[in-house]
């Protein structure tokens, strides 16, 4: 039989417990929703401040560079002027500039190289020659006459070496090896400087 101490004591012990239970789940709910609370305020945050993607803005700025295709007699070399992804690595603005060739024409101009290319790369050398190099497909579908060959030569010498003070010599590579000629007309074994005597003074062209 129990007394009325022992019952006081049970009691006592009993809201205890009670009350530690409800401060325990009121811990959790407030736990819960202040947790809530900080996701939808750093939800609401993004929303309205979204993150600055550095690399995205630097894609988007560009400069203005002049890019040579030939004349409609196929003779001499005429500048384009073009925009292109600035950046600040002599070979990736190369890379650029070579993207830009491969791309044609936009003011009617003779293309210098066939279509179906694919640039593999460019790197520059301690000698500041830029090694750019080509899929096969140049030569399988390379026009194949001398003048068709010069104009590819040095539309991409002329193109690099005169938007890029860094680059003074461009070599042409195909699939990453050296090769004696695109068509069998002009040695490819060199690397080739620009050859201003094949720009005609015409008019720059807008893109």
């Amino acid at each position: 039989m129990t007394t009325k101490r022992q019952r006081r004591s049970e009691n006592i012990r009993e809201k205890k417990i009670k009350k530690s239970t409800r401060l325990l789940y009121l811990s959790i709910i407030l736990g819960g929703a202040f947790i809530l609370l900080v996701l939808f305020f750093v939800t609401l945050f993004n929303l309205i401040f979204p993150a600055v993607n550095m690399d995205a803005m630097k894609k988007k700025e560009k400069q203005v560079v002049k890019i040579y295709f030939s004349d409609p007699q196929e003779l001499f070399l005429v500048p384009e002027k073009r925009y292109v992804v600035k950046e600040n690595d002599a070979a990736a603005q190369a890379r650029e500039i070579v993207k830009a060739i491969l791309d044609g024409s936009k003011t009617g101009l003779v293309d210098t190289f066939p279509g179906g290319v694919v640039l593999r790369d460019v790197k520059v050398n301690e000698t500041d020659t830029a090694l750019v190099n080509f899929s096969k497909n140049l030569i399988k579908l390379h026009q194949g006459s001398s003048a068709a060959e010069m104009a590819s030569i040095y539309s991409l010498t002329n193109s690099i070496t005169q938007n890029i003070p860094a680059i003074k010599k461009v070599k042409i590579l195909i699939e990453g090896k050296n090769i004696s000629s695109i068509k069998g007309h002009i040695s490819t074994r060199k690397s080739f400087s620009p050859d201003l005597e094949l720009l005609i003074a015409e008019k720059e062209k807008n893109n």
